[in-house]
């Protein structure tokens, strides 16, 4: 493919912004979308993104717009809108055979597909990418050293897209396992208000390890039931993400769990302005999926008492009562849960 001068990124919250500076860093003409026209006009008056990531300077590099066609134009584009979004946005880019990289993490709620999946159909005839793994978008905004991966079954493309956003501080590895990226980082943001729910409860740290360990082995035994790779699910995306989100209140998902632990009502919780948390939307699809053909019908009980908590058919207190007095059973059995 020809070289990647221009990147655009559709979307301007905190991660889409953070990824934009990272991209301008790594050499990179940059056009960040936002779709909202005030929004951005004052970005590219104060050269700051000061609604997400404030006190931290938008370089040169990067031109801010509300018009979807002008990043659509780009050699690459980065797909960094809410997860329950993507399909729509992809579907509305201006026509083009430029490579979206999909840098939400989730699943489809209405049908529990993958974003790639859905991706591809909003979009067909363009190669798809993910990108995914342990990063906090304020810390790569300010350049503090960091690691993802990008999956692309294309190498070429991969390794392209890679050397594209890969700095000094940001360390992009490829793989062709999508499957395995996507899994990864859907199912840990359920893990992380699990986690969440634990800190909340004050039930200490060796219940959140041991909770972060078996929730390791769900996240597991569904990837690879999809398809994924082993290698893969412990890796960046996988547990490399999981051990990040699931460890610290930054995380909005963890951050989520925590209310809950406290005494909030998890639905009222829900329907608060700006309740945007990402494993709230996939855990219900993450058990569809989980008991589908396609997922080996696994047991995974641990986001199983999440979606039921989450739905108000279960308190925080009863769940880790059902999940300690489960059957006795090998930690190596594969189907263990």
């Amino acid at each position: 493919m020809s070289a990647i001068e221009t990147i655009g990124v559709v979307g301007a919250g905190a991660w889409g912004t953070a990824l934009a500076i990272n991209a301008a860093r790594a050499g990179r003409n940059v056009v960040l979308w936002g779709r909202d026209a005030d929004a951005a006009r004052a970005m590219s008056e104060s050269r700051e993104n000061d609604r997400y990531l404030p006190g931290i300077a938008l370089p040169p590099a990067i031109r801010i717009t509300d018009d979807l066609a002008a990043a659509s134009a780009a050699d690459a584009i980065l797909l960094v809108v809410p997860a329950q979004t993507v399909g729509e946005i992809a579907g509305v880019l201006s026509p083009g055979g430029q490579p979206l990289a999909v840098c939400a993490k989730g699943l489809e709620r209405s049908t529990d597909q993958r974003l790639s999946e859905i991706v591809r159909e909003a979009a067909p005839g363009r190669p798809i990418a993910t990108l995914s793994g342990p990063n906090f978008a304020r810390e790569v905004a300010l350049g503090l050293p960091a690691a993802a991966t990008l999956a692309c079954p294309d190498e070429t493309l991969g390794q392209a897209l890679a050397a594209s956003m890969s700095h000094e501080k940001f360390r992009l590895y490829w793989t062709d396992d999508l499957i395995g990226v996507e899994i990864g980082g859907a199912i840990k943001n359920v893990l992380a208000i699990a986690a969440g729910m634990v800190a909340g409860k004050g039930l200490g740290e060796n219940a959140k390890a041991a909770l972060i360990t078996r929730g390791l082995a769900e996240l597991t035994r569904l990837g690879e039931a999809l398809g994924a790779r082993r290698d893969t699910l412990i890796g960046l995306s996988g547990l490399g993400d999981l051990l990040l989100t699931a460890g610290s209140p930054t995380s909005r998902n963890m951050a989520f769990g925590m209310k809950i632990g406290e005494g909030a009502d998890p639905v009222r919780l829900q329907q608060e302005p700006g309740a945007l948390v990402e494993g709230v939307a996939t855990a219900a699809a993450v058990i569809r999926l989980a008991q589908s053909p396609a997922g080996g019908r696994c047991p995974l009980p641990i986001c199983e008492a999440v979606a039921a908590i989450l739905a108000g058919k279960l308190d925080v207190d009863r769940a880790m009562e059902a999940l300690m007095t489960r059957p006795l059973r090998a930690e190596a059995d594969e189907q263990s849960a």
